[in-house]
């Protein structure tokens, strides 16, 4: 129960973080993937973290990955109603990129850890 309530306080997952050049007055385009095949996470145009283990991908809140779940949590989503989206839709996935990426790698090492504890206990 430790591990799941302090886990901002676990240590980062050691993700391999690869950035491509960009240019510097234009804002990468958000795109939030996993590709649980290659054990990676495409974050926008520049960023991508590779480096995921397969047993990350096996722990699940509710019916998907938690890894997963915190792409869909950072989205950029546009809201429907016109009024809203002109003078509310402020979110930008750029502005908190790298506390998504920090939080992303101790969701990692949450979700592996946990993989080890419930498999000791299945043994």
């Amino acid at each position: 129960m430790n591990l799941h309530i302090n886990y901002e306080t676990v240590e980062p997952y050691p993700l391999k973080r690869i950035d491509l050049p960009f240019a510097k007055n234009r804002t990468p385009k958000a795109k939030l993937k996993a590709n649980t095949v290659n054990g990676t996470i495409t974050l926008d145009d520049v960023t991508t973290l590779q480096g995921i283990p397969k047993t990350a991908w096996e722990y699940h809140l509710g019916n998907r990955c938690a890894l997963e779940w915190i792409l869909d949590q950072y989205k950029e989503k546009k809201p429907k109603d016109p009024t809203i989206a002109e003078k509310f839709n402020t979110y930008r996935f750029a502005d908190y990129k790298e506390q998504v990426i920090d939080l992303l790698q101790r969701v990692c090492t949450v979700s592996v850890e946990t993989m080890q504890i419930i498999q000791q206990i299945e043994m």
